[in-house]
């Protein structure tokens, strides 16, 4: 790529100029590239202007340059920004009626290259461009990667950079490693590495880049889906979708709202849950005003509907999960979702269809009428949420400090309990000191783990899914071995817990103990006792209670007495199951399992 980054793209046949943050993403980009090949993401949110980017990375390159995306629209925006430029460039795309692929710069569409990946094999491209790149699936043999593949055989150097304003994908969370700010994000093997550049959306509406959303509570009864639980694609299944809402009593209410509200506005865009659901709400719509799209929608009669949309001929625009990506429509300000969001990713799709600005534009509307409990403005999590009622909470590592995002649950501003396994933060592997903003490389994660399973060769603390240590290679023992296994001894006792309590109490000495009862569903039971009277012991209390129990691991609590322990006991966890073994005529708590996913029954899922 091009050394220099100071030459005014103003400079070059009235191009358009570049806004401070997109000059600062391509030079994240063009730094990040002179040094290491490995791929990078640019996270801009939705109408941030990713084309005038990608055209400005494109103009720089030295060598060939694809700009792949998924929809012919994004082909041609992309391909429409670099011509701004003054500059020629090919389009290879079958929707779009070319194939040509002999210039420098390349703009195409995934499915057409993939389909004709011979065509681009002469001439070696030295960067691959990918806007939407969420799409991009970890699995090998998916038509990216097959672009990739291709492309990285006539150079294996080739610098793969993606674009997106929601960086992850539905059941497998961010889909690069790092971010620049000096933190991990996504799995080890992830396909993209660094994310190098982000700009935050409520920094764009603050700065005046986007139009601000206006949420407005709706004044009519709306759509119940909390019931509803994704599929194992991540996905709610459409004939669950369509029993909440089919001929649903609310819906004519709801579209009669809309229109009031609309009264005002210039264009309004309705998601709705399904065709049916789509058709339906199509039907309380002023005849002549409103239109359809689905996934069915034949590519003219499409390009008819949204053109007269765009045009304003139309002022309402139905839709079902199609027009959440590629779609420009500046002049839309009013936004109704009457369709549940899987993820805050798509959420945030959704909203951003009216967050461009447009002349006499001033904010954007927002009608919710499912319930979504995404935060607009609050960053992903890259889990899927555990249940309807966590939310993202902030939790400090106390090893290196860093200010990890995990789901979770507050009481007033106490994290009583969260869901992280491992500290998120990029420590600098020489020094272990947290990493600074921008210094992703010399850098590793920190090894703090929130969660773990302990290796019983070498004592290493391990992921809780893991199945051989990270240490000493060693396979790490199967709780339903360490079950079978107890059950298979007399002198053993093995407790489903179905409950936990707490006493306060005294030894022979009469000196105050802690004492934790573990019972199971026949009213069997296991006890510990533990004393809190020195330093020394609330250590020991720490190590062998506390960590396991805490539904908040990591927090700074150190309780001083067992009274105290009791008070807050809301914070603490039970086990899933509890082996006891004989010792004299008592019995000896030996093994505590938490986080059990074998094939023996919890007692929560009892009946």
């Amino acid at each position: 790529m091009a050394d220099s980054l100071d030459t005014p793209a103003t400079e070059h046949g009235g191009a358009p100029s570049l806004r401070p943050y997109q000059r600062e993403a391509v030079a994240r980009v063009v730094t990040h590239f002179r040094h290491f090949d490995a791929p990078a993401v640019v996270v801009l949110p939705t109408g941030s202007g990713k084309s005038l980017v990608i055209a400005e990375l494109a103009r720089l390159a030295r060598g060939r340059v694809l700009v792949l995306a998924h929809v012919r629209e994004l082909v041609e925006q992309n391909q429409a920004k670099y011509r701004a430029y003054g500059l020629k460039a090919d389009i290879f795309s079958a929707g779009l009626g070319r194939k040509e692929a002999g210039r420098q710069v390349v703009f195409g569409s995934v499915q057409s290259v993939v389909r004709n990946l011979g065509t681009f094999s002469d001439g070696a491209f030295t960067l691959l461009v990918i806007d939407e790149c969420h799409r991009v699936s970890p699995d090998e043999g998916t038509s990216y990667r097959k672009v990739i593949d291709h492309l990285s055989q006539a150079n294996p150097r080739l610098k793969v950079l993606g674009l997106t304003a929601t960086p992850y994908r539905l059941g497998q969370g961010f889909i690069y490693h790092r971010h620049h700010h000096g933190m991990v994000r996504g799995d080890a093997d992830c396909f993209f590495r660094d994310c190098v550049f982000e700009q935050p959306l409520r920094l764009m509406v603050k700065r005046g880049y986007l139009a601000p959303p206006v949420h407005r509570d709706a004044a009519v009864e709306r759509y119940d889906f909390s019931a509803l639980r994704p599929a194992s694609s991540g996905l709610f299944r459409e004939d669950e979708l369509d029993r909440v809402v089919a001929g649903h009593r609310a819906t004519p209410g709801i579209v009669a709202e809309v229109i009031e509200r609309a009264r005002d506005r210039r264009g309004v865009m309705l998601f709705a849950a399904t065709v049916a659901h789509a058709e339906e709400i199509l039907g309380y719509l002023p005849t002549g005003r409103a239109a359809l799209v689905t996934g069915a929608t034949a590519g003219r009669e499409r390009e008819r509907l949204i053109a007269a949309f765009k045009a304003r001929s139309v002022k309402y625009l139905v839709n079902v999960a199609v027009l959440t990506t590629g779609f420009d429509a500046p002049h839309v300000d009013l936004i109704a979702i009457l369709r549940p969001t899987e993820s805050v990713g798509l959420y945030q799709q959704i909203v951003g269809r009216g967050l461009r600005l447009a002349p006499g534009k001033t904010d954007c509307l927002v009608l919710d009428y499912a319930g979504n409990p995404w935060d607009l403005y609050a960053p992903e999590v890259g889990s899927p949420k555990p249940a309807n009622d966590t939310e993202p909470v902030q939790v400090e590592c106390p090893a290196c400090g860093h200010a990890n995002l995990y789901w979770g649950r507050r009481d007033g501003d106490l994290v009583i309990e969260h869901f992280g396994r491992r500290c998120q933060g990029l420590v600098n592997v020489d020094t272990a000191e947290p990493a600074l903003p921008g210094e992703a490389r010399r850098t590793r994660q920190c090894a703090f783990r929130y969660r773990f399973k302990v290796c019983e060769a070498c004592g290493a603390e391990n992921d809780i899914a893991a199945r051989q240590c990270h240490g000493c290679r060693a396979r790490l023992v199967d709780p339903d071995d360490k079950l079978r296994e107890a059950l298979k001894l007399r002198d053993a006792r093995v407790l489903r817990v179905s409950g936990m309590a707490l006493e306060a109490t005294v030894n022979g000495r009469g000196l105050p103990r802690l004492k934790v009862i573990y019972h199971d569903e026949d009213g069997a039971t296991l006890a510990e006792w533990f004393a809190l009277e020195t330093p020394a012991q609330r250590a020991a209390f720490a190590v062998a209670f506390l960590r396991d129990h805490l539904r908040a691991p990591g927090s700074r609590w150190s309780p001083c007495t067992p009274e105290e322990v009791i008070t807050e006991q809301h914070r603490l966890r039970a086990p899933d199951f509890v082996v006891g073994r004989q010792a004299g005529r008592h019995w000896r708590v030996r093994e505590k399992l938490f986080d059990y996913t074998g094939r023996y029954r919890r007692a929560e899922v009892a009946g």
